[in-house]
């Protein structure tokens, strides 16, 4: 007979293409199934009724449903079995073929009853975390996300000791506010030898870092000193081939006017593998901070991303602005600061109402954030008047009159809102004065200027 008392024997079941019976379609069963599917398992439901992503994981084919309650032979063949039933008889009858037929068993209803317990579970970087404390599946989980959140984030050392092959990973580091890096991307950072930083990357990050860690500043300030991108290609090449884990963190997402194709390309050509790990793009981000949506039913069904570090009228620029103007929808400028009086002439002129909403968006989702609203007949001046420089986001269309309430709300509870001497609240007309500070937010650059 077992002792109860007795400690559970931990181990990892590999389950791919091996039978697995889930017996009930419910919040259980939808919280299980993701994993048994990952893990390649052959897996039965039965169950009369299916939550909708329940229903949906099946309708997908990842699992074969048969629309029933249990009945007697339902885990034959099988290699793990799960009752989650609503049916006690019928999650005890399914209990004792699996009991039987020696099939380890995890009961939903009746730990103690069960043959198995599932772990708490996370994975971070190749790496699986199980916790198991008996009785208490809170601490259990509680254990499980620490050990995972401090994997991710570098805070609990697990260095390799296997020997690693050298490359690049290009991350993208958000808008600006450290906490908006990915989860990958983060862990990435922890792991590197060498990052290559841009000045709108998240710098509150690289104090994070291991004194071991060599850190090259490849900033890129708007006319002024730069780091030539040649450059920036040979220092990731050199570290790349010395073996070296090299992180490229840029503001936003690397592919959006961040010059990371570039960087890929040149790595490429060395034969010298690269990680492009996404960021959050400061187009969508930075507005949505400022309570502006860049879409909203019956207002806006398209967003257009349009760079602003060329003038209209300038023969270098690749923008059709007189296709822009007839657009219904909302045009988001990055890098535009500098242009914005005749880039609004131009939509005017193109036939885009002088009455339309702008909101400009400086240092987003910092502390130093500030938004300065105004139309595109004033947008020039008002940004003069306010001394708005970059890095900033400016959001035109109607869109820009949306959740002023939402932004109230952010305000008052601290969370983006514009505040601070020389800040304006939706709808208002301007601002004067700088906040003074040169943030690490806004548009994803990477590798052009910024205005």
């Amino acid at each position: 007979m077992p002792h109860d008392d007795a400690p559970a024997y931990p181990v990892g079941l590999r389950l791919a293409g091996r039978r697995v019976v889930v017996i009930g379609g419910g919040q259980v069963a939808q919280r299980r199934l993701p994993a048994l599917v990952s893990a390649g398992a052959d897996i039965l439901l039965v169950s009369p009724s299916a939550t909708p992503s329940v229903e949906a994981m099946a309708t997908a084919g990842e699992l074969r449903w048969e629309r029933r309650t249990y009945r007697a032979g339902d885990l034959a063949d099988a290699w793990y079995v799960l009752v989650a039933s609503t049916d006690p008889a019928a999650n005890a009858a399914a209990s004792a073929e699996a009991e039987e037929r020696r099939v380890w068993c995890v009961r939903s209803d009746d730990a103690d009853a069960a043959t198995a317990w599932t772990p708490a579970t996370g994975r971070s970087s190749g790496v699986t975390v199980a916790v198991l404390t008996g009785h208490d599946p809170r601490r259990s989980a509680a254990v499980r996300d620490a050990v995972v959140a401090g994997l991710r984030d570098g805070t609990l050392g697990a260095p390799h000791h296997r020997a690693r092959t050298g490359g690049v990973a290009l991350v993208g580091g958000g808008p600006g506010d450290p906490d908006l890096i990915t989860v990958r991307g983060r862990r990435l950072l922890a792991e590197a030898d060498v990052v290559v930083a841009d000045r709108l990357g998240p710098r509150d990050l690289l104090d994070e870092l291991g004194p071991h860690v060599e850190v090259i500043d490849a900033a890129k300030i708007p006319y002024g000193r730069a780091m030539a991108q040649e450059a920036i290609n040979a220092a990731l090449v050199e570290h790349a081939k010395a073996g070296k884990a090299v992180v490229r963190l840029k503001g936003g997402d690397p592919y959006v006017f961040g010059r990371g194709m570039e960087e890929a390309e040149a790595l490429a050509r060395e034969g010298i593998p690269v990680t492009v790990v996404p960021g959050i793009s400061s187009a969508i981000s930075v507005p949505a901070a400022a309570g502006v949506p860049v879409t909203h039913r019956g207002v806006a069904h398209e967003f257009t991303v349009v760079s602003g570090h060329v003038a209209p009228e300038d023969p270098r620029s690749l923008v059709d602005w007189a296709a822009l103007a007839k657009l219904r929808g909302t045009l988001v400028l990055l890098m535009a600061v500098e242009r914005i009086a005749s880039i609004a002439a131009a939509l005017v002129a193109e036939g885009r109402p002088a009455d339309t909403p702008v909101a400009v968006i400086q240092e987003g989702t910092t502390a130093a954030q500030r938004r300065v609203d105004a139309t595109l007949g004033d947008v020039g001046q008002r940004v003069v008047a306010a001394g708005v420089r970059p890095p900033a986001v400016i959001v035109i269309g109607e869109v820009v009159a949306v959740g002023g309430a939402v932004a109230d709300a952010a305000r008052a509870a601290g969370t983006y809102g514009p505040g601070g001497e020389g800040s304006s609240a939706p709808g208002a007309s301007g601002s004067s004065g700088s906040s003074g500070a040169s943030g690490s937010s806004g548009s994803d650059t990477g590798g052009g200027t910024r205005g």
